[in-house]
């Protein structure tokens, strides 16, 4: 029975998550006052989470979460020294009980059908231009893609208590700004493309690997990032980054079902077993690139796309295309420079010209204070290393790796690998005496 609860507890967590995106643009278009609207769904949401596990989830949850953060709202808002013009033009949102069906009046309380989803103009709210490009990505993160504080922090590499004020920041700059609920004009739309590109690509890599905890990976962050740039692609059919960044996401979350073992464990993607790979979303994801590359200019995410494609098309690990594969990364390093980018050129570089090559370039990274925070830098030396043979260098950068992520999985994964090359040269050593 416990673990039943667990279970329902952890649905009613993803529920949740899913939902406060669309809550929030429903109250945030009837209301204004994003700050405001914001507090409230969030005290909602700590009442479904405290109420759902034991009474039961309402027929309609996103109706009752409505109704509860409008009702937080109304008594906010009369509590104000204006409180006779806050009744005036709130006179209208007294609401029933919202236990049992009367959570139905949504309609009611938001103005529009229950289906309407409000998800993609909170988004563009959130990377208006009048906010820094990091609080832009920083309130979506945490406004749409339903992230906490610390695993945005986490994607930026900063202290938790920076992102803090860095969002409390962004809710206050909208407040005072006044802006307007309302999907932008063409040209703006344009300008803030770029941003709301990069916010799902971060929700989707917190989702795919997330950043702490005991699980890998979070199916709802991955299939919230892929549901919103559908949105964006039925939006702007001919943005070729737009078509990139959902062709990226879905070959990627194509391999999914393979990253984990049956006992949870991280498995590598040479490793992994490629039938286990969906097919359907590879051949979805193909098809979008095919359609994009050559059409026009050639962005970051078509780039990653057409990697992300080279692995899910092979076969099998060892048919892996590396020289095209790294002649891509080679592009994209020009298009898009970055650490990240840099690293991982240096493993294609490996595989095409050996590993010493792959280390070479790896070490120029060594003094990017971008790579401080991060286990991606020693996981990845630790693996050329061992490619080359250096044991005892990659035991010490695996074991590096692993006091640095907050991914149990991956903690796992990188002190196994460490532990197995410790009784690979102990088997050696004991074989050698034996010999002599």
């Amino acid at each position: 029975m416990k673990g039943t609860a667990t279970t329902d507890r952890s649905r009613i967590e993803d529920l949740l998550r899913q939902l406060a995106p669309q809550v929030l643009g429903a109250l945030v278009r009837r209301h204004g006052r994003f700050d405001a609207c914001e507090d409230a769904v969030q005290e909602a949401l700590l009442a479904a989470a405290l109420q759902w596990p034991d009474g039961g989830v309402p027929d309609d949850p996103r109706a009752w979460l409505v109704t509860v953060a409008s009702r937080r709202l109304v008594d906010e808002w009369r509590s104000e020294s204006a409180r006779r013009r806050r009744e005036e033009t709130t006179a209208a949102l007294e609401l029933p009980d919202h236990g049992g069906s009367d959570v139905t009046v949504e309609s009611a309380v938001t103005g529009e059908h229950a289906g309407h989803d409000d998800t993609l103009t909170l988004l563009f709210l959130c990377c208006h231009p009048s906010l820094s490009v990091p609080s832009q990505l920083a309130l979506t993160l945490r406004a749409v893609g339903g992230l906490t504080t610390a695993e945005i922090a986490n994607a930026f590499l900063v202290p938790e208590a920076t992102m803090a004020q860095r969002i409390s920041r962004a809710k206050q700059r909208i407040k005072s700004s006044g802006l307007v609920f309302e999907l932008p004009r063409e040209p703006e739309r344009a300008d803030r493309l770029r941003v709301v590109l990069h916010v799902l690509y971060l929700v989707f890599n917190e989702g795919y690997t997330t950043s702490s905890g005991p699980s890998l990976q979070r199916a709802d962050l991955t299939a919230e990032a892929i549901r919103l740039a559908r949105i964006l692609h039925r939006l702007m059919p001919a943005e070729g980054e737009v078509t990139g960044l959902l062709a990226l996401m879905l070959l990627t979350d194509a391999r999914r079902a393979a990253r984990v073992n049956e006992e949870g464990a991280l498995v590598p993607l040479s490793e992994q077993r490629r039938d286990l790979w969906d097919a359907a979303q590879i051949g979805e994801g193909v098809a979008l690139v095919t359609a994009t590359l050559g059409t026009g200019s050639v962005g970051s995410y078509q780039l990653q796309a057409a990697i992300a494609a080279v692995h899910d098309e092979s076969p099998n690990a060892d048919a892996t295309d590396w020289p095209q594969i790294l002649a891509l990364y080679d592009v994209l390093e020009q298009v898009s420079p970055g650490p990240v980018v840099t690293l991982n050129r240096a493993v294609a570089r490996a595989m095409v010209d050996g590993p010493r090559a792959g280390l070479a370039l790896l070490g120029t990274l060594d003094a990017d204070d971008r790579m401080a925070n991060t286990h991606r830098l020693d996981a990845v030396r630790g693996h050329l290393l061992e490619m080359a043979g250096d044991t005892f260098g990659a035991r010490t950068s695996y074991r590096r790796a692993a006091t640095k992520t907050a991914s149990i999985p991956e903690q796992r994964y990188l002190a196994l690998r460490a532990a197995c090359i410790s009784e690979s040269e102990a088997g050696s050593e004991a074989d050698g005496e034996g010999e002599g």
